[in-house]
């Protein structure tokens, strides 16, 4: 079993401080799907007999294309990577732009997780941000999706926007909280070069909350969405009971997903070899590849033992259950503890450690907030001293 990603490059408008590879919708899109299929072709003649336990759309906005072409090719996709029985199909949609209708034919044809994107209840917040919805528009698509019938339904939230409060925060996850989703993932902004939010506040035209106010927002969304039934599994993931995203489990477990679309990414096992590639950014080059038999890959790195070691701890630290030290000897044929004694010392000399359970290697609230610190001292391994 694999994960499967399906990259929608399209949006009806670039939010201002996004740089994933979006770009507006054109007179493309109508090829798009039908690339999609013949690229999954293509990678189940390069990986015969994978099946599939969690397929994931994203973008971009997946749900700027006709719902009836999304469910085309998921239905191609379960034929050429045939489906778990109780696989989870997620597919992210931004308010505004799915009908009840749209939703409906969506959920019939085996989506059965919905990802919305709010980021923020307020009005003139969103305005400010670049996003192409209002509360209400988010409310309506809501009550939307479920009486489309969909049971497993997560809502994005930002902190640390420009202007926000607080307060303005908590609010958001109150009327998120009144609704009653399953999930809800809460990221703080990441600002980025080359956005035209980033360009904004380099000139003084926006302030963003300091850093102190930031963290004092996390901890805060952290408390209310504790009280509130949902568990924080990974860093900024949180849940109810049973309703952890098993597909980005999937990344942050180390574990093998093949993407497809323009910017997607895999990581895959080919043999004794483990691979991590990427498809070209640019859609012209994407179609173009596509149609003569060919993925246009951007790169292809062969990724060694050692690295695997490090970014499944990298990735594993992420999540509050830590890493299974069970998993990674299976893998690996090596205790985590014994490969990374020293790091883990020192980080328990630093007090950043949770060791109320010796399969796990996991960090505590703290160890999570500093994070990038903590794998500095993973990442300076010997790993030749380990093979003497």
């Amino acid at each position: 079993m694999t994960a499967l990603y399906f990259h929608i490059p399209y949006c009806v408008q670039k939010c201002r401080y996004c740089d994933f590879c979006s770009v507006p919708v054109n007179d493309s899109i109508g090829r798009y799907c039908d690339a999609l299929k013949t690229e999954l072709q293509l990678r189940r003649n390069q990986y015969p007999g994978l099946s599939a336990d969690t397929v994931f759309w994203g973008g971009g906005t997946p749900t700027v294309l006709p719902a009836d072409a999304l469910a085309g090719v998921l239905a191609y996709a379960d034929r050429l990577f045939p489906f778990a029985t109780d696989a989870e199909i997620s597919i992210e949609c931004n308010p505004k732009t799915a009908s009840f209708d749209a939703l409906k034919t969506l959920r019939t044809a085996g989506f059965n997780r919905l990802s919305i994107g709010l980021q923020s209840a307020d009005n003139a917040l969103l305005q400010r941000i670049g996003r192409v919805h209002s509360f209400e528009d988010f409310v309506h698509t809501y009550e939307w999706a479920r009486r489309a019938g969909f049971s497993n339904i997560n809502v994005d939230v930002m902190h640390g926007l420009p202007g926000q409060t607080q307060e303005d925060y908590l609010k958001t996850l109150e009327t998120v909280c009144d609704l009653a989703p399953e999930h809800v993932s809460a990221y703080a902004l990441i600002l980025e070069e080359g956005t035209p939010l980033h360009a904004d506040v380099m000139r003084g035209a926006e302030t963003l909350p300091d850093e102190d106010a930031v963290a004092d927002m996390q901890d805060a969304g952290m408390a209310f969405l504790h009280a509130h039934g949902y568990r924080r599994y990974e860093i900024s993931n949180f849940a109810k009971p049973g309703y952890a995203c098993r597909h980005n489990l999937t990344y942050w477990n180390n574990e093998p997903y093949l993407g497809f679309g323009v910017a997607a990414h895999s990581s895959m096992p080919e043999g004794r070899n483990w691979y991590r590639f990427s498809v070209t950014d640019r859609i012209p080059a994407y179609l173009k590849g596509v149609a003569r038999g060919r993925v246009p890959e951007a790169d292809r790195i062969l990724i060694n033992t050692f690295e695997q070691m490090f970014e499944t701890v990298m990735l594993g630290l992420r999540k509050t259950e830590g890493v299974d030290d069970t998993a990674f000897q299976t893998r690996f044929g090596c205790s985590v503890f014994e490969t990374y004694s020293e790091a883990i010392e020192a980080n328990r000399r630093r007090g950043l450690l949770d060791e109320s359970d010796p399969k796990f290697l996991r960090l505590n609230a703290r160890g999570l907030d500093l994070l990038n610190s903590v794998l500095l001292d993973f990442r300076e391994t010997n790993y030749w001293e380990l093979l003497r």
